[in-house]
């Protein structure tokens, strides 16, 4: 009997791509091929780190489409990538599922399973019969918001472009934290063209919701309650992390250093601030180098992570005799393999920029976290943490300074770890995440439920309602 064949496209960004890609091993593990889809640079990043192309049985391939650009156009432009892909990606992806489809006629592909901003995704598999899923990598609070979005237009909070109109505070529900408008995850850049492109994004994903037949989130009910009530429909399916499979995680687009690790192994229990701000924040070097002091005059073992462009300027520069003077209690990489840096039990907090897949990593280990948000649904992941499971504090610019200073960055790391209020309300946090991937658990039922679904002839698939 031959298996499945599902087609699963993140969009082309390190924080979507690692869990889309922890999805498509999850389910190559249940027997369905995947056929997995990157943009061309996205690719290549890919499959030369760390990952293990034989370990899939021959029910994976990693194939690639044209984003559009030229290979030397800026992709960390987010309007310019995103207007090109919108525009060229999904004719290449209706050619290359009649390619398949031609080549392969007896693993025809059966099921499209696309990020869930990649509306254009959904809208072409609709139209060539084939079976629609959307994934969510991302918080399920921020998916509210985008699901919400002609209601904030009709309240007058946002106009038609996605622009706030209004600086009164959003409350979907009365058991969710309240969001500002201008902290919405289209919202939050200084440039109101990028608002507006990445707007057309949220509509998309607003519109190809009513096309899916299944809508499954890298998140769970024990994390974001209300937001699961505002929306049943939705199936919780995680945390979607490799640890979950007892394996190594892979979709990286920088190269891990694992020496870093043997570091960690050396430090006392509970001692170390891991801080790391994700694959694209950036800071000007005035509040590269107010963070570089904190970390120093804080007087305890850290390890930052550092990568190629953190900061807005050419070559990022720390105070002069900074690396003599933090030594070996200061330990400095260019990327660290985070899920297993989290898992030592040396380390005592996570100073993090909270976008989903870091806050996931250090929920699911049971550290409490250092907030410091910079844009799209890393405020409201922030505010999660700080207001609802009470694991966390968030960090405050100095209006006058308009940096966080090291003397908030001391005080807040004093004051998170001297509580230990924070650790305890983490473990608890952690052991009801850890039960419900567990075998039994209600996001790995809902994971097999969904496989379940892939498996079921097109036959039984045509006299499906549509999703929403």
């Amino acid at each position: 009997m031959a298996k499945p064949h599902v087609i699963v496209i993140p969009y082309p960004a390190q924080g979507h791509v690692i869990p889309t890609l922890e999805l498509a091993q999850c389910l190559v593990t249940q027997g369905v091929k995947v056929t997995f889809i990157n943009t061309e640079v996205s690719h290549n990043l890919v499959t030369n780190n760390c990952l293990d192309k034989d370990g899939f049985g021959g029910l994976m391939q990693m194939v690639s489409l044209p984003d559009g650009l030229e290979p030397w156009d800026d992709r960390s432009d987010p309007c310019k990538l995103a207007l090109s892909i919108l525009q060229t990606m999904p004719l290449k992806l209706e050619e290359l599922i009649v390619r398949i489809n031609k080549e392969e006629e007896s693993s025809r592909v059966s099921c499209v399973i696309a990020d869930d901003c990649l509306g254009w995704a959904i809208k072409v598999a609709k139209k060539m019969g084939v079976r629609r899923a959307a994934f969510r990598p991302a918080s399920v609070a921020t998916l509210a918001t985008i699901l919400s979005c002609q209601k904030l237009i009709d309240e007058g909070i946002i106009n038609k472009n996605g622009i706030p109109l209004s600086d009164e505070m959003i409350q979907l529900s009365e058991t969710m934290p309240p969001i500002k408008p201008q902290n919405l995850a289209w919202a939050c850049f200084e440039d109101s063209t990028i608002t507006q492109v990445f707007f057309k994004f949220v509509v998309q994903t607003e519109e190809a919701s009513r096309l899916i037949e299944r809508f499954i989130c890298n998140s769970c009910p024990e994390l974001e309650a209300a937001a699961f009530s505002m929306y049943p429909q939705l199936q919780p399916i995680g945390p979607l992390l490799a640890r979950n499979r007892l394996a190594d995680q892979a979709g990286q687009f920088l190269q891990e250093d694992t020496t870093c690790l043997t570091w960690l192994d050396q430090q006392p229990p509970c001692s170390v601030i891991y801080v790391a701000f994700g694959s694209s924040t950036t800071f000007n070097q005035t509040q590269f180098e107010e963070l570089a002091l904190g970390l120093e005059l804080s007087n305890r073992p850290f390890l930052w992570v550092v990568r190629p462009g953190m900061t807005k300027e050419t070559a990022t520069g720390y105070p002069d005799g900074y690396v003599k003077a933090v030594g070996s209690r200061g330990r400095i990489v260019k990327w660290a393999p985070q899920q297993k840096v989290l898992a030592r039990p040396s380390v005592a907090c996570f100073m993090s920029h909270c976008g989903w897949n870091s806050t996931l990593e250090g929920v699911t280990n049971g550290v409490p976290l250092l907030c410091w948000p910079h844009f799209c649904d890393q405020f409201q992941n922030a505010s999660y943490a700080c207001d609802i499971w009470k694991t966390g504090l968030e960090f405050e610019k100095d209006e006058e300074a308009g940096i966080v200073t090291r003397i908030e960055i001391i005080s807040k790391v004093e004051q998170l770890l001297s509580d230990k209020t924070y650790k305890v309300k983490a473990l608890e946090i952690k052991e009801k995440v850890t039960s419900s991937v567990s075998k039994g658990g209600y996001s790995h039922r809902n994971l097999d439920s969904f496989v379940q679904w892939i498996h079921k002839n097109d036959a039984d698939a045509k006299d499906e309602p549509d999703f929403m």
